[in-house]
């Protein structure tokens, strides 16, 4: 990726003003020095990013005599937008993808698929995996593909043969693990793990794909927060071929890990069937998101217990009852809630016009009103 196409991308989703700057390594120990002796930074302690000011400074690469950084104000960066930041960079460095040594004998088998993937994942997006991998590799069975991140800090290291342990008790199954990143792994799993359980519930009981790979990858999710060696992201992706289709899948869940971490911040699962409106509003320019905003809410600024309460109204289908029990509250507490809201923006969410423009308006008030 080249960085003026990175800047771009963090200039479209709001991240704006973004400054690309050529500094000498001179220059970067001593802005790094300071970071760290000012501000105690523990983020300027691995040089990744370090704050100075009101600006916050990404290393992107150091060639030569030359270091190229890259500015955000610290403002544009909500909650962990700054590790997303970090980790848009680092999966664009060809230096970072190579990683340590890989020292098991299983990790080496892996090692000529993990350098086709990330070799690929910016050239041919729709590229098959050569046939001489995907048999070393034992891609031709169905799998079921996650994405794990591991957001902990840089100086802690996973363990491969940790990590796939838990990850075969887990699923009581050999799973493929795939390093790719630092704090990046791409998992398959096999595809019978849908229908384990199954056998037993009647036709009125049966569930979904979707709702099984989101019990699938909650349980996951739950595992690795105690077991494992600190706070995750974890997408999970439609069974595939892997032989075929591993690439589009591991990018479909790289950019779901990113829609997730922008538009759904107190969620760390991603799925793509819950990130569809987002997938299709993210790509609008940001002047004509601000508009949209204007225009549906004008001046109103939403409270967290109003947009908590919208949330929750939207998720049970805009039925009262339900979302007055999933709240806590009384049926008349939470009509006074949206009659109140009604009052203030002109919009009734119960009819279904308006609830369908409160819903868009929710959806980008997170990225574009956030503080």
């Amino acid at each position: 990726m080249e960085w003026e196409r990175l800047k771009e991308q963090l200039e479209s989703i709001g991240k704006g003003p973004v400054q690309l700057i050529a500094k000498t390594p001179e220059e970067w120990e001593a802005l790094t020095r300071n970071a760290r002796k000012n501000n105690g930074d523990r983020q300027g302690q691995n040089k990744s990013s370090m704050l100075i000011g009101k600006e916050v400074y990404f290393l992107l690469s150091k060639e030569g005599n030359q270091v190229l950084v890259l500015s955000i104000p610290a403002g544009n960066l909500a909650g962990d937008e700054r590790h997303l930041v970090e980790w848009l960079i680092e999966s664009a460095q060809p230096e970072k993808r190579k990683g340590g040594t890989l020292l098991l004998e299983e990790e080496k088998k892996l090692s000529a698929l993990r350098e086709w993937l990330l070799q690929h994942a910016e050239t041919d997006t729709q590229a098959e995996v050569p046939d001489t991998i995907s048999s070393q590799a034992g891609l031709y069975s169905t799998k079921i593909p996650f994405l794990l991140y591991g957001d902990y800090s840089s100086n802690v290291r996973a363990s491969y043969r940790e990590l796939k342990r838990l990850l075969e008790t887990f699923f009581d199954a050999e799973i493929i693990l795939i390093p790719l990143l630092d704090k990046e792994w791409l998992i398959l799993a096999p595809d019978y793990l849908l229908t384990v359980g199954q056998e037993d519930k009647t036709d009125t009981q049966e569930e979904s794909t979707e709702q099984m790979l989101d019990a699938l990858a909650s349980g996951l999710h739950d595992m690795l927060a105690t077991e494992w060696v600190g706070e995750s992201h974890l997408g999970i992706h439609y069974p595939i071929q892997p032989a075929q289709t591993l690439l589009t899948a591991m990018l479909t869940l790289r950019s779901t890990i990113m829609l997730g971490r922008l538009y759904n911040v107190t969620n760390n699962i991603h799925t793509p069937w819950h990130l569809q409106m987002e997938k299709l509003l993210h790509p609008i320019p940001e002047s004509e998101k601000h508009q949209f905003l204007e225009h549906v809410l004008k001046d109103y600024s939403m409270d967290a217990e109003t947009q908590s309460t919208l949330e929750s109204f939207f998720a049970l289908d805009c039925n009262v009852s339900e979302t007055a029990k999933k709240l806590y509250i009384h049926r008349n507490t939470l009509l006074y809630r949206l009659d109140k809201f009604k009052n203030e923006t002109g919009l009734d969410v119960r009819t279904f016009h308006d609830a369908v423009l409160v819903k868009l308006a929710l959806v980008l008030y997170k990225v574009t009103k956030r503080k």
